[in-house]
């Protein structure tokens, strides 16, 4: 059976598990209302998507 012939420093577990974390999700401005929203989808604010009236939002 294997067994690892040296411990496995702190430094050099920390370097492998470096890419192993969350990353924020990217937000951008929307091009009509202004109002945060993902990238590649429609505005849930306004309905808008690439200069178009996509969806009709309701308010409540």
């Amino acid at each position: 059976m294997a067994v690892p012939k040296r411990r496995i420093s702190k430094t050099r577990r920390r370097n492998r598990r470096t890419h192993k974390k969350v990353a924020a999700p990217t937000v951008i401005k929307c091009d009509k209302c202004l109002q945060p929203k993902l990238p590649h989808r429609v505005c849930p604010h306004c309905g808008h998507y690439a200069g178009r009236h996509i969806v009709d939002v309701e308010e409540f």
